[in-house]
């Protein structure tokens, strides 16, 4: 079985990283989402809400699963018997910062193999920070985000 591994913030989560899921899930027997638990920055959401938003939106896929995570991606890789790391990419400032951590990662653990998906064209200047301004200054998120989450986003800044 090939099981692949798809980490990131997911905070929240947006059409493109949605994007890059239903496309790695027909890749890949299997897709673990791992959201990133990160002591040093302050999310909007808890990583178990944040995995609990991605739970939602990808229900409609039967390979997928979600989990949250902390420590070093090939630790967690390793311990969900994956061998593939999937890293969307948006433009060509990701690909130099998920080179670097794709020799990392080669480096700590050399049986994985990362994966690069170029995010639909049509997503590629989404991204979470950016979805998060947006939703601050109560700017329209159809289209940026699933439809499914837009009201869970705009309770969290109605607060």
């Amino acid at each position: 079985m090939r099981i692949a591994v798809y980490p990131g913030s997911f905070d929240p989560i947006t059409n493109g990283h949605l994007d890059i899921i239903e496309r790695a899930s027909k890749v890949y027997d299997k897709v673990v989402i791992g959201v990133l638990n990160n002591s040093s920055k302050q999310p909007l959401f808890a990583a178990e809400e944040r995995a609990n938003l991605i739970r939602r939106v990808t229900i409609h896929i039967p390979n997928i699963e979600v989990d949250t995570f902390s420590g070093l991606l090939v630790d967690f890789a390793q311990a969900k018997n994956a061998t593939v790391i999937v890293k969307g990419l948006r433009t060509v400032a990701d690909f130099e910062y998920e080179f670097q951590m794709a020799l990392l990662n080669k480096a700590l653990n050399p049986d994985f193999e990362t994966m690069f998906m170029m995010t639909d064209t049509k997503y590629s200047y989404i991204s979470s920070s950016m979805i998060k301004e947006v939703a601050k200054y109560n700017g329209r998120l159809e289209g940026l985000v699933p439809n499914e989450i837009i009201g869970i986003i705009r309770d969290k800044f109605s607060d």
